[in-house]
């Protein structure tokens, strides 16, 4: 037994030269992973400092420390890193499914602010970071980097992971601060992504004020267009469920459409060179604002779990990869010679990463402030001070877009190259496991757990609340009786400067149960 997987490990590590057996090891092993990580998830659920992004972390860290005594230093992975890989398979899923669940009510009530920390922040972020990384590393000499190099650095560490944060935050309890940092870190991903991919494609030998506008021009059509991509998308597949109405014949046909029409909306986006992560994330809202109402009720209830679950897996997967790739030899040999280097460059990184987070959150939380006249929508300074925190971890679309940028599969010969790669992969471990293990405590000093949670909408116990909930709203609109209330009355001139989300909420829910429903199907408002 022993030798049996002494020989499995070797092979693993790349000394075999069958590569059908290596993958079938390869795929073996990583399925053993991930049920490893979720019987640890289970067992450590009620731990007031571990999460499973941490605990995939350490079984990554763990097994890649096996893999590289077996092979005796050659590797410690299991796969080699693809870029396609995450983008075209992994990030889709963990993104429809962040739609599809939203609580739609409160992602529309604050959908300026999200947009303002998501979108606005995150150039705040990016040119705090790529302005800093080209003063400072200059000073440490560690190889030749172009100004393309530095503006990808400000793109790779300005896309956040907030899932250490989401996991603790209670969306009944604190629905403001939960929809900021969800819709948030959604929006993030997606302007980080544009940008980073705008860098590759944008002409830099000559820059100048038009250049810039034109920059910034195209910037906001693509995340434009990408969200109405997405919406489209999603309407299509509403009219065909609602017309076609597969569930007379098939509850298969129903959950298969929904899912191959989610991936589509992702697809069709990278092939126009648009944001898949917008595309699919708007097409999760619609869909489960439209389709998700249109299916049998069997059909409900697995799509649900799919969804979460698909995402599960794949955020699970990505966290194992990153602790496993972190012990590469090839990438750290670069950097033994002289370990100050990266030691230096990787405390420049973090440093940057809060300096970077803290010159839009507090600034963009007052201007928020300012423009509410209700205290319960105004950010306290705890709540500014967890979503700060809550955008400090880094993951994922970092290490994917450092690969992108400065490694081919995973491999780079170059050591400027080698060191940005190494210090990519120290931030976002310690970013994820310190930052990881104290957010936590942190939340719960913060904002301790309420004794009166926000009322919520009754539904039926087997739909998910927020499917349930209209596009915007506040959480009233389902009561039993229809009309009267001044919910219903016509808003007039004054009530759109003062409560403008509850005006464009009224006229949107005629417009609904007008047009759109009689069309797309779905639930009408009571």
């Amino acid at each position: 037994m022993g030798g049996g997987l002494g020989s499995a490990l070797i092979r693993l590590g790349g000394l075999s030269s069958d590569s059908n057996t290596v993958y079938v090891d390869s795929i073996t092993l990583l399925v053993a992973l991930l049920c490893a990580c979720i019987v640890l998830g289970h067992l450590l659920e009620e731990n007031r400092w571990i999460n499973e992004s941490v605990t995939a972390l350490f079984i990554g860290l763990g097994t890649g420390t096996i893999i590289l005594l077996a092979t005796k230093g050659t590797s410690s992975r299991i796969l080699e890193f693809d870029e396609e890989l995450f983008f075209i398979y992994l990030l889709p899923p963990i993104i429809f499914n962040a739609g599809f669940q939203v609580k739609k009510k409160q992602f529309f009530r604050n959908f300026v602010n999200i947009t303002m920390f998501g979108a606005t922040g995150t150039l705040i972020s990016f040119c705090v970071i790529s302005y800093g990384a080209k003063r400072l590393f200059e000073t440490l000499d560690i190889g030749y980097l172009e100004l393309r190099d530095y503006l990808a650095i400000g793109a790779i560490f300005s896309a956040t992971d907030s899932v250490c944060t989401l996991q603790v935050l209670n969306q009944d309890e604190t629905p403001l601060l939960y929809s900021l940092v969800f819709g948030e870190g959604v929006v993030n991903d997606a302007t980080s992504v544009v940008l980073f991919n705008a860098i590759q494609k944008f002409d830099l030998t000559q820059i100048n004020s038009r250049t810039g506008l034109k920059f910034i021009g195209n910037f906001f059509s693509l995340l434009i267009t990408s969200t109405l991509l997405g919406v489209l998308i999603g309407l299509l597949c509403a009219y065909i469920t609602k017309k076609l109405y597969f569930g007379r014949h098939s509850t298969d046909r129903e959950i298969a459409i929904m899912i191959l029409m989610a991936y589509l909306s992702y697809i069709m986006a990278e092939l126009f060179d648009l944001s898949g992560i917008l595309t699919v994330f708007f097409c999760g809202i619609v869909m489960s604002h439209y389709t998700w109402h249109n299916v049998t009720e069997s059909s409900r209830v697995t799509t649900k779990h799919a969804f979460a679950t698909m995402s599960f897996i794949a955020e699970t997967f990505i966290f194992l990869y990153v602790g496993m790739d972190a012990l590469d030899i090839e990438k750290w040999k670069f950097v033994s010679s002289s370990p100050g280097k990266c030691i230096g460059a990787s405390a420049l990184l973090l440093a940057l990463v809060l300096v970077g987070r803290a010159s839009f959150v507090f600034p963009l939380s007052f201007v928020s402030n300012f423009a509410k006249k209700s205290k319960s929508d105004k950010l306290s300074l705890k709540q500014q001070v967890t979503i700060w925190w809550a955008g400090l971890m880094r993951g994922a679309v970092s290490m994917a877009l450092a690969y992108n940028q400065f490694a081919k599969s995973g491999h780079t010969q170059q050591p400027g190259n080698a060191i940005m790669i190494t210090c990519t992969i120290t931030v976002v471990l310690f970013s994820t496991v310190v930052f990881g293990l104290l957010t936590k405590p942190l939340v719960r000093l913060l904002l301790p757990p309420s004794d009166h949670p926000d009322i919520t909408i009754s539904v039926d116990p087997s739909s998910p609340k927020s499917l349930a909930l209209p596009l915007l709203g506040d959480g009233l609109e389902s009561g039993g009786g229809g009309g009267g209330g001044g919910e219903d009355s016509t808003p007039s001139f004054r009530t759109l400067l003062s409560t403008p989300t509850h005006t464009v909420h009224h006229y949107w829910r005629k417009f609904d149960d007008a047009c759109m429903r009689p069309v797309f199907g779905g639930r009408f408002s009571a």
